[in-house]
């Protein structure tokens, strides 16, 4: 949260009362494309931190939906199920295009957050959740995009589990594999996961896998 100081008195230092969404001024809002995603461009000024307003600035914001994110966990296997597929970011930057990530989806109209994270852990991996919990919430890119992540790990049983998923309709291909939590926490110690949501969801797994064991072993 943002807290502004307004210099040193002779008591020390003085901290004001938190900036809000009344220290800023929309001027100005337009969509400027509408495709897959909506692009907008704002005309804003806002309170700065030594007191005033500043100038006008303009901010070009991604409009793209909330994202639910779901670590798939076995307990009572140790192991992890992970989705694979093509991804265009790293395709346009000349990196490996196939992205190495947790089950993930698009928050749409009417859904929680969970109700997402199982219906997305079904349509791409196959896989049951029988217990969940949520992990964080975070904005992706707070400088250009409104898109929150929400995200979760889930209970399942990797029994059976793999194979290539997704759906027809919005042209998914989908690999799903099985690792091993220790194989998983390797690839994390490398460097291969290159994505936001399952970097966070790996490092919560390593800081609570204990408890998370013992609470969901039957």
């Amino acid at each position: 949260m943002l807290v502004m100081c307004l210099g040193i008195p002779a008591g020390g230092f003085k901290m004001s009362q938190h900036f809000s969404q009344d220290d800023v001024e929309l001027l100005q809002c337009d969509s400027v494309y509408q495709g897959f995603f909506e692009l907008k461009a704002y005309r804003l000024k806002h309170r700065l931190y030594a007191g005033g307003w500043s100038e006008t600035i303009e901010r070009e914001l991604l409009e793209r939906g909330d994202a639910v994110g779901v670590l798939l966990y076995d307990p009572d296997r140790e192991q992890l199920a992970l989705v694979e597929q093509f991804r265009i970011g790293p395709y346009v930057r000349g990196e490996q295009p196939w992205s190495l990530e947790m089950v993930a989806g698009v928050l749409e109209l009417g859904e929680s957050p969970e109700s997402v994270a199982r219906r997305e852990s079904e349509e791409e991996a196959g896989c049951i959740i029988s217990r969940i919990e949520r992990i964080a919430e975070y904005y992706s890119s707070p400088g250009g995009s409104s898109e929150r992540f929400t995200l979760f790990c889930g209970k399942v049983s990797t029994d059976g589990v793999g194979g290539i998923h997704g759906l027809d309709s919005e042209a998914e291909d989908i690999r799903v594999t099985v690792y091993s939590l220790d194989d998983a926490f390797h690839l994390l110690a490398e460097g291969r996961i290159n994505n936001a949501h399952t970097l966070i969801g790996l490092q919560w797994l390593q800081l609570h896998h204990a408890r998370i064991k013992t609470l969901w072993t039957d």
